[in-house]
Parts: structure tokens; sequence; C-alpha cells
């Protein structure tokens, strides 16, 4: 059985319904940046599954695979792997740009719980007046929307640009592109 893997970028409806109908990945939708020498064939398909989500709000990176192990890996309770999030954020009160405050900051990077449960430490970094940069090992349901909401930000953006070494880059919305030889989990 042939093991491969793909990344794509689309805002997802549901990933289940988009896989299912196999809509999402096709010879057609395969981006033409995409200088890999595999040929694309539909038996490819089969048991493919993503490796993560993003919820409907939520645009970027997801990696699918056919290698269980990967998808443990990638998504697992003890995953070491990195997601990279760019987040635009707001005052959730006035709309306004928000105040990064060194206190806020710390709080998003190691002082959140969810659910009752202590969050994993997260590298939280300043982008601009409006824009932070998570990096994250776990990823529980909507957790930066959560985060953000419990110091007072509302997220109006958020992309995920990276999982583990597999950069989002310049592929475009709705197409797909096998992993190269270094992007291996």
């Amino acid at each position: 059985k042939q093991k491969t893997a793909y990344e794509m970028t689309t805002r997802l409806v549901g990933s289940e319904m988009c896989i299912r109908d196999r809509t999402l990945i096709t010879p057609e939708n395969r981006w033409a940046g995409d200088d890999s020498t595999l040929r694309w064939s539909s038996s490819q398909l089969r048991s493919l599954v993503p490796a993560g989500r993003l919820d409907i709000d939520s645009v970027g990176l997801l990696v699918l695979t056919q290698d269980g192990r990967v998808a443990k890996a990638i998504i697992g309770e003890n995953s070491t792997i990195e997601k990279e999030y760019i987040v635009r954020v707001a005052d959730a009160q006035s709309g306004q740009a928000p105040k990064f405050a060194a206190q806020t900051l710390a709080l998003l990077r190691h002082g959140l719980a969810l659910d009752g449960k202590a969050l994993l430490p997260a590298q939280v970094e300043v982008l601009n007046d409006d824009e932070l940069r998570f990096v994250l090992k776990e990823g529980k349901k909507r957790q930066i929307r959560r985060m953000c909401a419990a110091v007072g930000f509302k997220v109006l953006r958020l992309k995920r640009v990276r999982v583990g070494r597999v950069r989002l880059g310049a592929l475009p919305p709705g197409k797909w592109r096998y992993l190269k030889d270094n992007e291996r989990f």
C-alpha cells in the first residue's frame, strides 16, 4: 500500500465531507508549483485522512495522510510536533488594535487552562500591531480562539502556516501538493 501525504490550504466546511466527496484532491486541484515527480492516481485517495483539523473560521495548512503513524505523530496526545499559526486579533470590547501587555503575553505563553486542564507552554510573539504568532504542540478544540478570549482578544483571522517542517509557503487556497523528501514527520 502506497503511503503518501499531501498538503493543501482551503476554507473547510468539514474535512470528512470534503474527503468523502473527493472534491479537494483531484489532478485539477494540484498546485502548478508542485515540483514533485510523483504522479497522481485515484488509488492515493484510499484511506486518506486529515492529520488534524481546521475549524470553519480558520484557513491554512492541512496535512492529509494514509499512514496512521503520521497522523498520530501530528495530533496524538503525546505529539511533540509544532503547529504554527498567524493570528490577527482585536480588543474584544473596543474592536480596536489590542495592547500586547507583557502580562497578557505571559498568560498566553504559559498561564492558561482550558476545560480545567493547564495548557502546555506556547510560543507567542508579537508580529505587528494586531498580529500574533503562536507555536503549539497540542491542539485542543478552538484552543487559540479560547486562549485569546481568555485575555480579552477577539480573533479576526487565524491561519496555520506550518506543521513540523512542512510550511504553507506560496500554496494557494484550494490547492494541494505532495510532500518534499525533507518534509517527513
